[in-house]
């Protein structure tokens, strides 16, 4: 079975911004504090953006596949969002896999949905419902008690909104290095300042984070035995073995496991 976990990281779509609000000639800073501020108006108080005005500024994956577990960050630090759309789309196209995310029916997907639409990217065999594939009539990536795409944090909540957790408090209780400094909130300012390289890093580390929670929920279910828990932890632990990059040894030193 191929096996994708996926985490996207967003920035304010400040020319979608400029179209709503008539913002033509500002700087992208400005045209989003107006965005934050508008946004704060119509919640009373809340200025976290619908779903359609997020720009998706790195898409990580982790694929489990055969014998093979790898990590990257689709395209690089200066591919355009249609590019990393494409690129993600594409690889489900290729190997159909299993989708694991933390919080990925509720954010990442929609996001994903709404910028495709924009860029008029075809997708479809993630919209299949059946209609192509048979077997995707009673399995897909659309509907919310499938296991096409296995959404952790809807899951282990029994699907109920109060009880829904961060990945940053279960990657902590589960001995994770959780989200080590860097958070959702910091993404802005971290691509205001240039820093696409480490927005990514911290994408594949939530990546990291989402997989090793699957893994736990794997062995929880009886999907995975002890001792196969064990051989894939340790396959995640070489992963990191092999991986010279600073992020990697970082996620690999606090990991208590």
């Amino acid at each position: 079975m191929n096996l994708l976990v996926f985490d996207i990281e967003t920035v304010p779509d400040t020319d979608g911004g400029r179209r709503l609000y008539d913002t033509e000639g500002l700087s992208d800073e400005d045209v989003a504090r107006i965005m934050f501020h508008q946004r704060r108006q119509k919640t009373g108080g809340d200025e976290f953006l619908p779903h359609y005005l997020h720009r998706i500024v790195a898409i990580s994956v982790c694929l489990r596949r055969g014998d093979q577990l790898k990590l990257w960050s689709l395209g690089d630090p200066e591919s355009s969002e249609a590019e990393l759309i494409e690129r993600f789309f594409e690889g489900l196209e290729r190997f159909a896999p299993t989708l694991v995310s933390w919080n990925g029916g509720g954010f990442d997907l929609p996001v994903l949905h709404y910028r495709a639409l924009i860029h008029g990217i075809a997708a479809p065999r993630y919209w299949d419902v059946g209609e192509q594939d048979n077997s995707f009539r009673w399995n897909n990536y659309l509907s919310r008690f499938h296991w096409r795409h296995i959404d952790l944090m809807d899951v282990l909540s029994g699907f109920q909104g109060r009880a829904v957790a961060p990945l940053q408090d279960i990657a902590l209780l589960l001995g994770q290095p959780g989200k080590m400094g860097m958070a959702g909130s910091l993404v802005w300012d971290a691509y205001l300042a240039g820093e696409r390289g480490r927005i990514r890093d911290y994408c594949e580390t939530d990546v990291l984070n989402t997989y090793l929670v699957y893994l736990r929920f794997q062995l929880m279910r009886g999907q995975l035995d002890r001792a196969d828990y064990d051989a894939e932890q340790a396959r995640v632990r070489t992963l990191l073995e092999d991986d010279s990059r600073a992020h990697l040894q970082s996620f690999r030193a606090a990991w208590a496991g």
